[in-house]
């Protein structure tokens, strides 16, 4: 094992690196894109059941099959895996940013109102912000789950560590196959536990203290 990681211990990191750039920018994506859909439909009951229902049937859906539909409109490479990526790193965040901006006190929502902030500003200022903490959590669920799904996305082709995971189990018995595969593996556990720090350091750097949790 060791002598499989020096001599690709370059490979490793960058394939770790690509494998990390991955999630984090469809995670960045997903989560802008999962709060314009919540800022539009967290008011609206029948808007809010149908954005948690598309969500819910969404993790159903298993990601090496989406995978493989995606070969057909966008080919190989990283427009599938990005797209995969983000659609699975957009529903646990889209549910919390719903619960999140549904929770939000209205009291102080009217407040903010009555003082002469736009329906705009009252959003961005005081709904967003105290939404932010489970909007947050849903992002660390999103960055955990969706690292396994960045790795099936060397399927396709796309970047990352899965393909030590899939030239591993092609040649199951094979020389350092094994070692391939445990050495991707490994790797995504640990990218994965450094992503989730990040975003506990994020929480606290952009949530107010008074609503620490």
């Amino acid at each position: 094992m060791g002598s499989y990681l020096s001599d690709r211990w370059e490979q490793i990191l960058s394939a770790s690196w690509q494998h990390f750039s991955l999630v984090a920018q469809c995670l960045i994506l997903a989560t802008v894109i999962a709060i314009a859909i919540a800022a539009f439909c967290y008011q609206n009951k029948t808007l809010s059941g149908i954005a948690n229902s598309v969500s819910a049937v969404g993790l159903t859906i298993p990601s090496f099959a989406l995978i493989g539909l995606m070969i057909a409109p966008l080919g190989f490479g990283v427009a599938p895996a990005v797209t995969v990526v983000t659609f699975y790193c957009l529903l646990p965040i889209l549910r919390n940013a719903l619960v999140g901006l549904s929770g939000v006190d209205r009291s102080l929502v009217e407040a903010a109102r009555g003082i002469g902030m736009s329906r705009v500003a009252t959003f961005f200022r005081v709904e967003l912000p105290l939404a932010w903490p489970v909007i947050l959590a849903g992002m660390r669920v999103s960055a955990q789950m969706t690292m396994g799904v960045a790795a099936v996305s060397a399927y396709v082709l796309g970047p990352g560590l899965g393909s030590f995971i899939f030239s591993g189990l092609s040649r199951l018995g094979g020389a350092n196959s094994f070692e391939s595969v445990v050495t991707g593996v490994v790797a995504v556990v640990v990218i994965a536990l450094i992503l989730d720090g990040l975003l506990v350091l994020l929480g606290r750097l952009t949530t107010s203290r008074g609503i620490r949790v």
